[in-house]
């Protein structure tokens, strides 16, 4: 909702009171002819911004700015639409980086045409193992695992490892199995090696990826560092200009932070490190880790898998597969050890929860660490299926939901299949995760998803796809408002990250960081939304893309 015409091109006595003081200042840049929506507390709207050495020093009116400061450089904004730039509060860009050079299997219909892309991609790579990501078989028409059969047939002597589009679940050929030491008789906990007929059929869930992953050859630095550079002009593309890596080792944030520290990266990435015994003894021992580009803070964990592949942790059991419950991936007294530690540290803790079991052992295991009202913003990632019982406990624990929201409507066709229409009440519920604390964080969980936190935003406010379906939105009720939305992948999303203080809003003293939008996302038409046209990415006030013609 527009703000009321009071607050409408704020200036010298709200914001700009210093300007007689700084009349003739310097700025390197100065911004004019814009609206800009700063996502301030009280949601004011601006003309103009000057930055000077990458930061907001002053926000106001066009002749306000032109007048206080002088500048080499002016740019006529032309009446486009400023926000601050959009962050991705739980994405994987290490995972999507390395997915450049994969074999894509987004979008297929059918394991068969995944295994003609599969070939076609083959002729043209000729590495040591074939991998890949993004096979759904909730989109085929058996909706029905895959077989190893037909895949060793094409390659017997390579080893083959394709992801599911959630990454929770992969069919490996027979030679990556035996590179792994899988038999029909391996045990692994928090996973399951799938067999039929006293055979293995190929499909890995959740912990019994890792036995293949720990021999597949690791990209070089070199190659890791090429694809995060090439990664990274996708996201400034559709005006990220943060994003929180949802779990990281430490050979990878220290790569990443000496790639921003030469200027070779440049997008600001919130790392959440995974509970490594070295991330543990670099970031328990030394605390946070901030120098405004990387930024450590926070230790992801996940308690289960995801729903689509059943490996969600359920209080009753699946309804499409009444034998199942689902999986929990890490041993709760594991859980509670990394969180009074990491509590004790002064630290931050953000677990995966999607199934309403894992939501409710976390929520306890947090609120016997938190006791009560507190400010340690401890996440819960996904809050994907909750207890209507549990919802309360976000509340009196200031836990904050960072959710996904095109997860809804990536799963609206199967999920009443898996929990049925009871626990619907409590699924991708984020209005009622919203209202609990006043706040929400917004990702994208990218590469499950598109990268376009514009897409989700869409989600959020219509829960619709892209051809309008299901009709009337799915579960509506859990539609928020356009504000709340903006807020949660801007301000929230710092906040989430204890960010605020320097980013997510258009604000004097913070990062100059902003998307400028052709058309203004807060009264636009819904079905316009998602083909929104970014102008530019705008990173420490210097154009890091550019869509202008």
């Amino acid at each position: 909702m527009r703000p009321s015409n009071s607050f409408f091109y704020f200036g010298l006595v709200l914001v700009l009171t210093s300007l007689s003081a700084c009349k003739n200042k310097h700025a390197d840049l100065i911004l004019t002819n814009g609206i800009f929506h700063t996502m301030d507390p009280k949601g004011r709207i601006a003309q103009a911004c000057a930055i000077k050495d990458g930061k907001i020093v002053a926000v106001g009116r066009t002749d306000e700015l032109l007048f206080a400061f002088e500048s080499d450089s002016i740019m006529d904004l032309r009446g486009g639409q400023v926000f601050p730039g959009f962050i991705d509060a739980h994405c994987h860009f290490y995972g999507y980086a390395m997915n450049q050079e994969h074999v894509s299997l987004v979008g297929t219909t059918s394991w068969e045409e995944c295994l003609s892309l599969v070939e076609e991609f083959s002729k043209n790579h000729q590495n040591a193992w074939i991998l890949g990501r993004g096979w759904d078989h909730t989109r085929w028409a058996k909706q029905q695992f895959p077989d190893l059969k037909v895949l060793d047939q094409k390659f017997p002597d390579k080893p083959v490892f394709l992801r599911r589009i959630g990454g929770h679940t992969a069919i490996a050929n027979s030679k990556a199995l035996e590179l792994a030491g899988i038999t029909t008789n391996t045990k692994v906990s928090g996973g399951q090696i799938f067999k039929k007929n006293g055979r293995l059929t190929g499909v890995l869930l959740d912990n019994a990826m890792e036995l293949v992953e720990q021999v597949i050859p690791k990209p070089s630095d070199a190659d890791i560092s090429r694809l995060l550079i090439e990664a990274e002009k996708k996201l400034f593309a559709v005006g990220l200009t943060t994003i929180s890596d949802a779990g990281l080792d430490l050979h990878i944030i220290n790569l990443i932070d000496s790639l921003q520290r030469v200027g070779l990266l440049r997008i600001r990435v919130y790392a959440m490190a995974n509970p490594s015994p070295e991330n543990f003894d670099r970031f328990l021992k030394s605390g946070p880790y901030n120098n405004g580009r990387m930024h450590v803070q926070c230790f992801k964990a996940y308690c289960d898998g995801d729903l689509g592949s059943r490996g969600a942790c359920l209080l009753q059991p699946y309804k499409d597969e009444p034998s199942n419950h689902g999986l929990i991936l890490t041993p709760p007294d594991s859980l509670r050890a990394w969180a009074a530690k990491i509590y004790k540290a002064g630290l931050q803790m953000a677990t995966h929860c999607i199934g309403d079991s894992a939501n409710r052992m976390m929520l306890r295991i947090y609120s016997e660490v938190l006791k009560g009202k507190n400010d340690a913003r401890w996440r819960i990632e996904h809050a994907q299926v909750v207890d209507t019982n549990d919802f309360v406990k976000f509340r009196q624990y200031n836990i904050w939901p960072s959710v996904m929201p095109i997860h809804a409507i990536s799963d609206r066709q199967w999920a009443e299949d898996r929990v049925g229409k009871e626990r619907m009440r409590g699924a991708y519920a984020y209005k009622t995760l919203f209202v609990q604390n006043n706040f929400i964080a917004f990702g994208s969980d990218f590469p499950v998803e598109d990268i376009n936190p514009i897409l989700g935003y869409h989600a959020a406010i219509a829960r619709v796809d892209l051809e309008d379906n299901p009709y009337g939105g799915f579960h509506k009720e859990e539609a928020v408002g356009r504000d709340t939305a903006l807020r949660a992948m801007t301000i929230w999303a710092a906040a989430s990250n204890f960010e605020d203080h320097e980013k997510g809003s258009i604000e004097v003293g913070k990062f100059a960081d902003f998307v400028v939008l052709e058309k203004d996302l807060s009264t636009m038409p819904e079905k316009q939304i998602p083909y929104a046209r970014i102008r530019y990415t705008i990173l420490d006030g210097k154009i890091v893309f550019s869509g202008a013609n």
